[in-house]
């Protein structure tokens, strides 16, 4: 299976920072060992685009509605993502979760409607401190993805981000051993929910220091990169591992 980078940039970057970093980017792109993909802010998405054109690097957005247009005020179309070249969306963020109120029902209608217009979702996936410490991952991680999934098309592409969310931006990271552990899991619910050939990607306090261990664990076909995606030589050396 093929490994995915993908770059989540949250709020931030400008168009200008955007267009700066790709300029950068591209010339050591060819050193990536698997798919390139770069969630920029909605602002940013057309700096990308442009700046994008004529790469085999990906882009989507990190956020988007399940519908293509209407009368919903500050929300992203997944159709102008797709007019525009972009090829993923980026569902159910553990800060969308929390911050906005995301529930699983509002997530799966994201992930079918996506699906629908021939982009990929990435959806994540994580549990709390507190929720692992109760060892409940395993149950909370079946209930997102069987949730999140119950709208989706099993002949269609899905990749699925799990991130611990007590590892996102707080330095922390899961040893390699809870990563293959976690990922197992994951892949066993998916292959009952018939989505085994979906890709896992890691995400939480990823650095150039630990992606090399976590490659390696069973069931980890890339990451999904925070903080260490905005800087071009520290996502880079994450790429090439």
């Amino acid at each position: 299976m093929k490994k995915i980078f993908a770059a989540n940039w949250k709020l931030f970057k400008t168009p200008k920072e955007t267009r700066e970093f790709f300029a950068q980017f591209k010339e050591v792109a060819n050193k990536a060992t698997g798919e390139l993909v770069f969630f920029p802010s909605a602002i940013s998405l057309e700096a990308a685009s442009t700046s994008l054109t004529g790469t085999t690097i990906k882009w989507g957005a990190q956020n988007c509605y399940f519908q293509a247009s209407g009368a919903f005020t500050g929300e992203n179309s997944a159709q102008v993502v797709k007019e525009l070249g972009g090829s993923y969306v980026l569902i159910g963020h553990s800060e969308r979760r929390k911050i906005f109120g995301e529930t699983d029902a509002l997530i799966a209608e994201k992930v079918a409607f996506t699906q629908g217009l021939g982009l990929t979702p990435m959806l994540c996936i994580g549990e709390t401190l507190e929720e692992r410490e109760a060892s409940h991952t395993f149950r909370v991680l079946e209930t997102q993805l069987y949730l999140g999934l119950a709208k989706a098309d099993k002949t269609k592409p899905v990749v699925i981000a799990y991130e611990p969310v007590w590892a996102i931006g707080t330095g922390k990271v899961a040893t390699p051993e809870q990563v293959a552990e976690t990922h197992t899991d994951v892949f066993n619910i998916l292959s009952k929910l018939g989505f085994a050939q979906s890709p896992i990607l890691y995400g939480g306090s990823v650095k150039p220091d630990n992606a090399a261990g976590l490659i390696k664990q069973p069931h980890v076909n890339g990451f999904l990169v925070g903080g260490a995606s905005l800087e071009v030589k520290s996502f880079s050396e994450i790429a090439a591992v």
